[in-house]
């Protein structure tokens, strides 16, 4: 995750407070209470190809319960957005490769005078997918930042996006990437969504600040896309996380900027408070 700077308001979002706050007192969506997890589907969480150090997060990203609460199944075309250092490209393309298709989005090298550590994660990414005896047909699909396009109309099945969304907000971007995954999906196809979450009410300020969403914000920006809500989970939810600290979410592990005097403080509230949304196109 990068740290945000401050940034020009999202020129869609300038009159968004007033709705937001309005999202906020509608009827919420229906919340998961329990997830069930197919045998496949915890046996590509539980694979020993999967990076040690990335089993440790497991408590916090919940990966099994997200991903079936998403809906994901192994035929499926799976379209990840900026998959990073691949944290759950271990776990999906695995799962995706007997008979479905694992898509990685990822910045275009081709593009100049981006942050070098976009570079840096397409070369890994195309050298972790080289190896087909784990990920079998995966593949990378480039986009440009400013324009995004995830792939041909209507060619997947989901698209999902984890703890992204809060860098387009700053950016100014983000009307457009909710635009290109509507056009991705197929008709009924599903969004899902996991970000760090801010209080009801936070301003636009605040939330690009600290990298914390409301989710009445993520909401409206799908909504304006054109999907619509179709559940809430609490998997991702840390009631110990008040969302307020000096360094934004990035004070947090596995960021940890703060003071090492504060360590202890930090590890013991743990990784940060996430919504997690379930959308589909109609």
């Amino acid at each position: 995750m990068k740290r945000l700077l401050l940034a020009a308001l999202v020129p869609a979002l300038l009159v968004a407070q007033g709705p937001i706050l309005a999202q906020s007192k509608t009827k919420p969506a229906p919340k998961a209470s329990s997830v069930a997890v197919e045998s496949s589907l915890q046996a590509a969480v539980d694979a020993p190809t999967r990076d040690a150090k990335n089993r440790l997060r497991d408590s916090y990203r919940h990966p099994a319960q997200t991903l079936a609460f998403f809906g994901v199944k192994p035929t499926q075309t799976v379209v990840e957005i900026t998959p990073g250092g691949g944290w759950y490209t271990e776990i999906l393309a695995p799962y995706l490769r007997n008979g479905g298709q694992y898509v990685a989005a990822m910045y275009d090298p081709a593009i100049a005078g981006q942050p070098q550590y976009r570079y840096r994660q397409s070369e890994a990414m195309a050298k972790r997918l080289a190896d087909t005896a784990v990920y079998g047909n995966a593949k990378v699909q480039n986009f440009d930042p400013k324009a995004p396009n995830f792939g041909a109309a209507g060619s997947a099945d989901v698209v999902l996006t984890f703890r992204n969304a809060h860098n387009w907000v700053d950016d100014g971007t983000a009307d457009a990437y909710f635009k290109a995954f509507f056009d991705v999906l197929k008709p009924g196809g599903t969004l899902g969504v996991v970000d760090h979450r801010a209080k009801p009410g936070t301003d636009l300020e605040k939330m690009k600040t600290s990298g914390y969403l409301t989710e009445a914000l993520v909401i409206e920006l799908a909504q304006k896309a054109g999907f619509k809500l179709q559940e809430k989970s609490e998997i991702n939810a840390n009631p110990k996380d008040t969302a307020d600290h000096p360094n934004g979410v990035w004070t947090l592990p596995p960021t940890n900027q703060h003071d090492a005097k504060d360590d202890a403080k930090y590890k013991a509230i743990g990784e940060s408070d996430r919504m997690t949304l379930r959308f589909v196109k109609p």
